[in-house]
């Protein structure tokens, strides 16, 4: 079918948000990028992107397409590159979901020196703290925090994730420290609206679970604005120590209840099930389990020994 060639032209439209930029990202010229959308669309006989002097969206038809095809050009790449024989060698392609605070905070300060290191890669992160589907969306892989309910997924473990319960110095001065998960119920909770474990906050206490409903004024989506609320004395939030571990380390937040501890959860990478790995994708885990992994990343070291003992009191 003649328009095939026309869709990674499409999808680099869609993914860069303008001619322009995928223009640039391809580079072609935007009235060459136009003219291939325009021929796709004329070959489908269908309108797949609405057009202003301002914006650019999917209709429709564009979205159901655009979900499609994407997935179909990462396996199409995939294939490309077993049969020119570039597995041994990391170039290409390589497109990564992750959270965003997470990504933010510990990716993104890395991409400069694994680019460096691996010059023939193309790295393309997707920041977003809503579950994507990776084998839909074209991904080559994903880093993942909490459960894996996929069993579809490979799974490597980078590094455990520690979760507290903390609030600021002034915050506890004013409202009081709880010696009890019961007495959160008194407390300005701050809550993540992405959370998958639902809408309890869960402990472990000496006569077992102990589930608590997190109640306050301040709902969000976003994790690094959930620190910001902490910090500016607002309310006592659960929060992961990949945030909040130096924060912790300097006292500018305080860790409570920290004889409840609340479940363990790890950071993974995964990746969809296949015969061969490829190198790009493999040579990114490796990065990353060299630069973050253990069981005391960077972002625990300086913790106090209390938040930092297992379940069963042992320390790391």
């Amino acid at each position: 079918m003649e328009h095939f060639a026309a869709i990674p032209i499409f999808v680099a439209v869609v993914e860069a948000g303008s001619f322009s930029a995928a223009a640039e990202r391809l580079g072609l010229t935007k009235s060459a990028v136009s003219k291939r959308v325009q021929q796709l669309e004329a070959g489908l006989n269908v309108r797949l992107l609405q057009r202003t002097t301002r914006s650019l969206s999917l209709t429709e038809a564009g979205e159901r397409y655009y979900d499609r095809v994407r997935g179909a050009l990462a396996l199409a790449s995939e294939a490309e590159e077993v049969a020119a024989g570039l597995q041994g060698r990391p170039q290409g392609l390589l497109r990564v979901a992750a959270p965003m605070a997470f990504g933010r905070l510990h990716l993104s300060p890395l991409a400069a020196e694994f680019l460096r290191c691996y010059p023939d890669i193309q790295l393309d992160m997707a920041m977003d703290d809503r579950m994507v589907d990776l084998v839909e969306g074209g991904y080559d892989l994903a880093v993942r925090i909490g459960n894996l309910p996929d069993n579809r997924m490979v799974a490597r473990r980078l590094a455990p994730c520690r979760v507290v319960v903390c609030a600021s110095p002034d915050y506890l001065a004013a409202h009081g420290e709880p010696a009890h998960p019961a007495e959160l119920a008194r407390h300005n909770c701050i809550h993540y609206s992405y959370y998958r474990g639902g809408a309890y906050w869960t402990f472990q206490g000496p006569d077992g679970e102990i589930r608590v409903q997190p109640r306050g004024n301040y709902q969000v989506n976003n994790s690094e604005a959930r620190r910001d609320a902490l910090l500016a004395g607002l309310g006592i939030c659960e929060m992961p120590t990949f945030i909040v571990g130096p924060d912790l380390a300097a006292g500018r937040l305080k860790a409570v209840l920290t004889d409840y501890p609340l479940p363990r959860h790890a950071i993974h990478v995964v990746y969809p099930e296949r015969r061969r790995l490829p190198a790009k994708a493999r040579v990114f885990i490796d990065f990353l389990e060299e630069k973050l992994g253990g069981d005391l990343p960077l972002w625990d070291r300086g913790l106090p020994a209390s938040l930092l003992a297992l379940p069963n009191g042992k320390q790391l």
